[in-house]
């Protein structure tokens, strides 16, 4: 049994690609670095990244597959599903050893869903997408004294790259930070554009990564006062002869509720 081993990055993962190709070989499984290796792997190969290596395997996918399938593979990767590096590396490498009819065509390959690494990489980016349009929906924002508003997240998967556009059209002519605490970064928007920030020391930040709640020494002062007024509301328009907690359990899943106003006190 061989087995490649990658540094976790979607540069190292096309790297592996090229590297099966150019040996031609096909290892049995892909792992990242830490990984523990199967019970009877007979070789292991340390792929080094390459970003050439990995530009010409992302051009040739662009040759091969449509705009659509191409999104795909790039958002199911923000997934950061350790299921994904088989089954993306084993639809990269089919996309390659398809019957091609011309330029721009791989027929039935990206929407061959019989084949289980198609099927497992669409389902998991339309689980991507699914959550970044709950975080467009449940994101929360305080504002600060200086007039910055602040949401904290925490989502399953990597989807801040897919939401920040937008509130960039939404709030342009706010500032504003959406900070992911479990992955400890977050975009920053001054009004004019938006940066990618990072904290040297969390411990440090005027908010509560637990439940994103501002400190009472930068918070707006009339800030706790919306907060009251969308509770408020949200209690009011609640019709408790109609309350079915397992469908809100299912729009609003618990896992949001630490970062939204409406759920806590």
């Amino acid at each position: 049994m061989t087995v490649y081993v990658f540094d976790g990055t979607m540069d190292g993962l096309l790297t592996a690609v090229f590297d099966a190709f150019a040996m031609k070989e096909r290892p049995e499984t892909v792992l990242t670095e830490g990984d523990a290796l199967p019970l009877f792997c007979e070789r292991t190969y340390i792929v080094h990244a390459d970003e050439e290596k990995a530009r010409r395997v992302w051009a040739g996918l662009e040759k091969h597959l449509s705009r659509e399938a191409m999104k795909l593979i790039s958002v199911s990767w923000l997934s950061e599903l350790p299921e994904l590096n088989g089954h993306l590396f084993r639809y990269i490498c089919k996309v390659f050893t398809a019957p091609h009819t011309g330029a721009g065509n791989t027929p039935g390959i990206e929407r061959n869903f019989a084949d289980p690494d198609v099927l497992a990489v669409t389902n998991i980016a339309r689980r991507v997408l699914h959550e970044q349009l709950r975080m467009k929906q449940f994101i929360r924002f305080q504002k600060a004294k200086d007039g910055t508003y602040l949401a904290v997240v925490s989502p399953d998967h990597n989807v801040l790259p897919l939401i920040i556009d937008h509130f960039q059209d939404r709030f342009n002519d706010q500032t504003w930070l959406i900070y992911d605490a479990k992955r400890h970064y977050g975009y920053h928007y001054d009004g004019h554009q938006v940066i990618r920030i990072t904290f040297e020391n969390e411990q440090a930040v005027p908010f509560n990564l637990s439940n994103g709640k501002l400190d009472e020494s930068v918070i707006s002062s009339d800030d706790q006062l919306l907060q009251d007024l969308w509770r408020t509301y949200f209690k009011a328009i609640c019709i408790r002869e109609r309350l079915n907690p397992r469908k809100q359990l299912n729009d609003m899943p618990r896992r949001y509720w630490k970062y939204m106003t409406e759920k806590n006190r």
